[in-house]
């Protein structure tokens, strides 16, 4: 089988998609910063593979209790799981046997900085209840109304993932195991049909990470190439920085494809004029007939 690697880069629109560790009354948010002094949140890549997995319906791969230690259950094959086919595991039971992940995905990250944005909350609604049903006309200070600080940011994010595509159903641990094409097609398309309909629960909210862009395709070369490369600057992708990646080699521009939903970005028209996007669904469409290719052909 030939070696192929898969690569997407994503843009979503969300808020607040991740919390860190508190201080006091303060709900932090994830971030890192840049030469420039400016904050970027993100989005772990370990808070993504919770939520493909869980969305992919295969977040049933047995565990086990290694002293203190929960890790997937020694008897636990990728032929039967592919919770573990795709995302690689460690079993330290006896003898260590650990598989790289074929499925690797970067942080989400944001494209504009974060400006210290901070939602004041309390739980006045309750004591106002309380009290209400209790009779308190207020003669009894209860203390209620306990105050907390979330830090918010509403942000375009990116990310991408990359597949190793020869590798998908083949463990060099357990040299007996057979996963047919069909299946590995079955895994990969369920993951990228994951993808194009990707959210995420975080504190009483349903954030939407589905794409509004996306760009890669199927290459001989398994490079992420467009990670690191997608900009956006007063509302407009940096179109300029894409087209230099297709410049690198001709089977970069070849095998290229982007989707775009319309409406969102101030340069659509430039979008559609030098990298030709399609519709989010026929992107994907394209795609995973291009992973059945792949195994079937």
């Amino acid at each position: 089988m030939n070696k192929k690697g898969l690569t997407l880069s994503v843009v979503f629109e969300a808020e607040s998609g991740n919390y860190g560790e508190g201080v006091g009354n303060v709900t932090s948010l994830k971030k890192l910063t840049r030469g420039t002094g400016d904050s970027f949140t993100y989005i772990s890549r370990q808070a993504l593979r919770y939520n493909i997995i869980q969305q992919m319906g295969e977040d049933r791969t047995p565990l086990e209790l290694d002293k203190s230690v929960i890790q997937f259950a020694p008897d636990a094959l990728i032929s039967d799981y592919p919770e573990i086919d795709l995302f690689g595991y460690m079993k330290t039971n006896k003898v260590t046997k650990t598989r790289p992940a074929v499925v690797r995905l970067s942080n989400a990250i944001a494209l504009e900085s974060f400006q210290a944005d901070t939602d004041f909350l309390t739980n006045k609604g309750l004591l106002d209840r309380y009290q209400l049903a209790s009779g308190n006309d207020g003669k009894e200070q209860l203390k209620g109304g306990n105050i907390a600080q979330s830090e918010i940011h509403h942000s375009y994010y990116t990310y991408t993932i990359t597949i190793d595509l020869d590798q998908v159903g083949i463990d060099h641990n357990e040299k007996e195991i057979s996963v047919s094409n069909e299946e590995k097609v079955k895994r990969v398309n369920s993951l990228l049909q994951t993808l194009k309909f990707l959210y995420r629960d975080i504190k009483g909210r349903r954030e939407n990470f589905s794409p509004i862009f996306v760009i890669g395709g199927v290459y001989d070369v398994k490079n992420p190439f467009f990670e690191n490369r997608i900009k956006v600057k007063n509302n407009r992708l940096n179109v300029e920085t894409l087209q230099g990646v297709l410049s690198l080699d001709t089977q970069v521009a070849e095998k290229t494809k982007c989707g775009l939903i319309e409406g969102i970005f101030d340069n659509d028209k430039q979008i559609q004029t030098n990298i030709s996007p399609l519709s989010i669904a026929t992107f994907f469409d394209f795609i995973q007939k291009e992973v059945s290719n792949y195994y079937l052909d």
